[in-house]
C-alpha cells in the first residue's frame, strides 16, 4: 500500500514538474518577445529627426514665434497618426484635447446610467452637449494630429475643427438657456436667444474660416476681427444666462453646488480666451517654447478646465433645477434639436465651400 501512494505521489510529481516547465519555457519566450518590443517600435514609428524649421514648410504652417518642431509634409497617414507619440510643436495641443475627450466619453458613459436621455425630452438638451463637447475636442485633436499631411488637409482639417467649435458653441447656449436661465432672464431673451446663438455659431465658423483662408493675405488686425468678433458675441449671449444667475442669485441658494462650477467655467474660458488671442508666453520667450509653453497649448488645457466645469454645472442643474425648466420650455426641445441640425448643416456646407477655394486656391499656385 505505501509502494502504490509513492509510485502515485511520484506520478504527480512528474506531472506537475511538466507542467511547471512548460509554462516556464512559455514565460522565457515571452521574455525574449518583450526585449524586441524596444526594436518594433523603433520601426512602427516615425524614424528622428521627425521635426523640421520653418524653412521647410510653407507659410501657411508657420505660428509666431516658432521657428521648429513642424512635421515633414507628404509622409503616409501612419506616419502623422504615429506622430502621436512623437514631441512636435503640435504634441501637446494633440493631447490635451485627446485626454479631455476620453474623460468626458467616460463622464457622459457614468450619466447615462441615472439619465434616460431616450425617453425623457428634457434631458435631450445635456445629451447634445455631450456629443458636441465630444466632437469638438475628436475634431480639435485629429486637426492638429494630422494638419501636416499637406496644404489642402490642413486647411481641411481646421475647417473642420471650426465646424466642432460652431456645434460646441450652440450647445452650450442651449444648455445655459434651457437648464441654467432664471424665468426673468428667459421672459426678456426667449424671442431671439436661440436664433441668435445658431446664428452667432455659424458666424462663428464662417468667420474663422475665412480668416484661415486668408490668413497670411490679410493684415493680422483685421483677420484677428473676423475670427474673434463672431467668437466674442457668441460668447456674450451663449453665458448671459449664467452671468445673470450669478448675480442675482439669493442668499439662500448661495449653497447651490452648480453655482461654483459655473464661476469655474467662465473664469477658465476668460483666462483661455486671453492666450488664445496673444502669442505668450513665446513672444516672451523666443527660441524657448518650440515644442512646451505656447499660448496656444495653454488656451488648450484652460478650454478643456472650462469644458469639464461646463458639464458639471449643468449635470447638477438638470438634477436640481426640474421644477423651473419643465414650466419655462415645455415641449420645445424638439425645436431646439432641430435648429441644432440645421447650425451643423450650415457649418458643414460652409466648411466644404471654403474646402472647395482652398483646392481653386492651390490649384491656381501650382500651376
Amino acid at each position: 500500500m505505501f509502494a502504490c501512494l509513492t509510485a502515485i505521489e511520484c506520478t504527480g510529481l512528474l506531472v506537475m514538474a511538466t507542467i511547471v516547465l512548460e509554462k516556464l519555457t512559455r514565460l522565457f519566450i515571452n521574455v525574449q518577445q518583450l526585449w524586441q518590443v524596444p526594436r518594433l517600435l523603433e520601426t512602427a514609428f516615425p524614424s528622428p529627426p521627425c521635426t523640421v524649421g520653418t524653412s521647410d514648410v510653407p507659410k501657411v504652417f508657420w505660428k509666431p514665434y516658432i521657428h521648429t518642431g513642424y512635421r515633414p509634409l507628404n509622409r503616409t497617414w501612419k506616419y502623422y497618426f504615429l506622430t502621436l507619440f512623437q514631441p512636435h510643436n503640435e504634441a501637446v495641443n494633440v493631447w490635451t484635447h485627446l485626454v479631455a475627450a476620453l474623460i468626458l466619453l467616460l463622464r457622459f458613459q457614468r450619466l447615462s446610467q441615472t439619465v434616460d436621455f431616450v425617453s425623457d425630452p428634457h434631458a435631450h438638451p445635456l445629451f447634445i452637449i455631450a456629443i458636441a463637447s465630444i466632437t469638438y475636442l475628436t475634431f480639435s485633436t485629429l486637426a492638429h494630429l494630422l494638419q501636416a499631411k499637406s496644404e489642402v488637409w490642413h486647411y481641411s482639417f481646421f475647417f473642420m475643427d471650426y465646424v466642432g467649435v460652431a456645434i460646441y458653441q450652440y450647445s452650450s447656449a442651449l444648455v445655459h438657456y434651457y437648464y441654467a436661465i432664471e424665468p426673468d432672464w428667459h421672459a426678456r431673451i426667449m424671442g431671439f436667444y436661440m436664433p441668435g446663438a445658431a446664428l452667432l455659431a455659424w458666424l462663428s465658423c464662417a468667420g474663422s474660416c475665412y480668416a484661415k483662408y486668408r490668413y497670411h493675405q490679410l493684415p493680422r488686425h483685421l483677420s484677428r476681427v473676423c475670427q474673434e468678433m463672431p467668437l466674442g458675441l457668441a460668447y456674450a449671449l451663449d453665458i448671459s444666462p449664467v452671468i445673470h444667475r450669478l448675480y442675482t442669485v439669493q442668499p439662500s441658494e448661495q449653497a447651490d453646488p452648480a453655482l461654483l462650477y459655473h464661476k469655474c467655467q467662465v473664469l477658465f474660458f476668460l483666462i483661455g480666451a486671453f492666450f488664445f488671442s496673444y502669442p505668450y508666453p513665446e513672444k516672451w520667450f523666443p527660441g524657448k517654447c518650440h515644442f512646451f509653453g505656447q499660448g496656444h497649448q495653454i488656451f488648450h488645457v484652460f478650454l478643456v478646465l472650462c469644458t469639464l466645469a461646463q458639464v458639471q454645472a449643468v449635470a447638477l442643474d438638470y438634477e436640481s433645477r426640474r421644477e423651473i425648466y419643465t414650466s419655462l420650455h415645455g415641449n420645445q426641445t424638439r425645436n431646439f434639436s432641430a435648429l441644432c441640425f440645421f447650425t451643423v448643416a450650415c457649418c458643414l456646407l460652409t466648411a466644404a465651400y471654403m474646402t472647395s477655394k482652398v483646392k481653386c486656391k492651390l490649384n491656381c499656385k501650382g500651376e
